[in-house]
């Protein structure tokens, strides 16, 4: 371990304080599909602390949607560890990943993924109806969220009044309703014109400002030098961790699977 932080300190990366928020190790996730098994994940090592703001990138059948599927609690390794937040996945019952996934991790779709018949405000406060939060609680939270990412004048439309910016910005609001400690973005700018996609993208740099951990899947590069550090997958391993401790400065680079404990 001394080792792995003196090559990290060469290189310039920042020696990770504490525990981080998710550390996987060798992970393995394999689909049956007929006869044959799919292998998604081949071992992937990996730790993301608080606060990071990272993309997750790689062709087609790489691993990445089955790593974010993993990370976000829809699904568990075949084999392998996970922690998040120091506890155990594998030894948690199913009531208690249901809780994880409402109340722990905020998920933005690149399809929006709103109720139509819904209201703006009905759509985000809905993760707090599931969790039970009282009535007025629930009001101040919601027009918090709302309020945050620059909707409170549209809280009482529907969807099909808003644009697609609008309506990705609600799907962040009913993100981060819940205070989650992680938010997962797959694609999230992926319906959207880049103008729009410039947007919210710079809605998700002033989260991360804020003190936000997000870790986004993407395809587009320019989409992925808004997050501080990149990993890239394929054949469902890490092919590629690399940091910049700073957008757009000098990368700083580390070798695939060294993990950040």
């Amino acid at each position: 371990m001394a080792l792995g932080r003196r090559r990290r300190e060469e290189r310039g990366a920042p020696a990770p304080v504490g525990r981080p928020t998710l550390a996987l190790r060798d992970v393995v996730k394999t689909y049956v599909m007929g006869s044959e098994e799919v292998h998604a994940l081949s071992g992937v090592t990996l730790d993301i602390g608080h606060n990071e703001y990272v993309a997750v990138m790689g062709p087609s059948g790489s691993g990445k949607s089955t790593l974010m599927n993993v990370i976000g609690c829809l699904d568990v390794p075949t084999s392998g560890t996970y922690e998040l937040e120091g506890v155990s996945v594998a030894e948690m019952s199913e009531s208690r990943l249901a809780e994880i996934r409402n109340l722990r991790i905020g998920f933005v779709f690149q399809t929006f993924n709103l109720i139509p018949r819904a209201s703006v405000f009905q759509n985000v406060e809905l993760p707090l109806v599931y969790a039970g939060v009282a009535k007025g609680e629930r009001r101040l939270r919601t027009e918090r969220a709302i309020e945050r990412v620059g909707l409170t004048d549209r809280m009482k439309h529907k969807p099909n009044e808003l644009s697609g910016g609008q309506r990705q910005r609600a799907a962040i609001a009913r993100a981060l309703v819940i205070d989650p400690g992680i938010v997962l973005a797959d694609e999230p700018t992926g319906n959207l014109d880049t103008k729009t996609g410039d947007e919210i993208m710079s809605l998700f740099d002033e989260l991360h400002a804020s003190g936000q951990t997000i870790i986004l899947v993407t395809h587009e590069e320019y989409i992925a030098e808004h997050a501080m550090r990149t990993i890239r997958l394929k054949d469902g391993l890490i092919e590629s961790d690399v940091v910049t401790g700073k957008r757009r400065s000098q990368l700083v680079r580390r070798e695939p699977h060294e993990a950040r404990a």
